[in-house]
């Protein structure tokens, strides 16, 4: 029966020590599954109502383990935000993060020297980032349609420009070097679309909370510290397949292998590509806790005073907030 699960585990927590770098690449290998990306949605739902049921201690599904309860945790923190509990878009999750870049840094990689298709697949990488970027946001900050179409607008434009100039300065450069503008535009680009798609956490602050979960109110300081943390991530992220992919295609071209086979670029980038992400994209977000901790003495002077007045002088040390991913 459901009343013979023991309420022992708090599934509102990871299951892996967050304060080690292992146990946050243990929870992010499991949330962050490209498997994951094609889940069903009735069995997200099933997961949904099974962690509801538990958090409310209600009576749950006859025969429900422990090891039931962490897996559907696993399913819903795959696809529902922490902060706002809605469904994300199945683009912008984590989880969909190594599909996803297969294809599209596998585009950009194989198709570097052309200027057209430098401005596709730039295009198209820096939108893909942009619905990531949006999607996995801290806080309930919302968008106007406005906001919205101007950051990503400013976005991708500033990250297409960064990427065509780049390939116009190293334009002389040896094919090796060449072949590694993209991970440099990538890098850059990542300090415009971060910030950009995520504007009204930098204008109106994101929400800090207590160790109770109590809403203490925004700051705009733990904003950027997030977002830079994130900006770290997600420039390591691609690094082991957009820095070792071009060593194998120079190989593969200095063999001539490319030029007997060229129907093999593609494919061999996407797919080399792939295998690197699988492992790179859970390391690179277990870089920081995405339940980040911030000083209270740190924090802007108004929210302080607020912090200060509503705990009678004695504070916490620190205040938590989600940073994103």
């Amino acid at each position: 029966m459901g009343k013979d699960v023991p309420i022992t585990i708090d599934i509102d927590k990871p299951r892996y020590d967050q304060d080690t770098f292992i146990g946050r690449a243990k929870h992010f290998y499991k949330t962050a599954n490209p498997l994951n990306a094609f889940v069903s949605s009735k069995r997200l739902e099933d997961a949904h109502c099974l962690v509801t049921r538990y958090r409310l201690k209600l009576p749950l599904p006859p025969g429900t383990t422990e090891e039931d309860l962490w897996r559907a945790k696993v399913l819903y923190d795959s696809a529902y935000h922490p902060d706002t509990g809605e469904k994300m878009f199945v683009l912008g999750r984590m989880s969909f993060q190594v599909p996803g870049n297969m294809i599209v840094t596998g585009g950009m990689m194989a198709f570097y020297k052309s200027p057209a298709g430098v401005v596709f697949w730039q295009w198209l990488n820096q939108s893909f980032n942009a619905v990531v970027n949006h999607t996995n946001r801290s806080g309930d900050a919302t968008f106007t349609n406005k906001e919205l179409v101007t950051s990503y607008v400013l976005a991708t434009t500033g990250a297409v420009v960064t990427a065509l100039g780049l390939n116009h300065a190293l334009r002389n450069a040896p094919p090796l070097i060449g072949r590694w503008v993209p991970l440099m535009a990538i890098a850059v680009s990542n300090f415009i679309n971060i910030p950009m798609m995520r504007l009204q956490e930098l204008q109106n602050g994101t929400p800090v909370f207590d160790d109770k979960n109590n809403r203490l109110g925004n700051s705009t300081v733990a904003a950027r510290s997030g977002i830079l943390q994130v900006i770290v991530s997600r420039i390591f992220m691609p690094v082991p397949s957009m820095g070792l992919t071009p060593i194998l295609m120079d190989q593969l071209d200095k063999r001539g292998i490319l030029r007997k086979y060229p129907w093999i670029n593609l494919p061999v980038n996407v797919i080399t590509v792939g295998i690197c992400l699988t492992f790179a994209t859970p390391l690179a977000c277990a870089f920081f806790k995405q339940k980040a901790q911030i000083a209270v003495s740190k924090l802007e002077p108004e929210l302080r005073e607020s912090i200060e007045k509503k705990f009678a002088g004695k504070p916490p040390e620190y205040v938590y907030y989600n940073k994103g991913l």
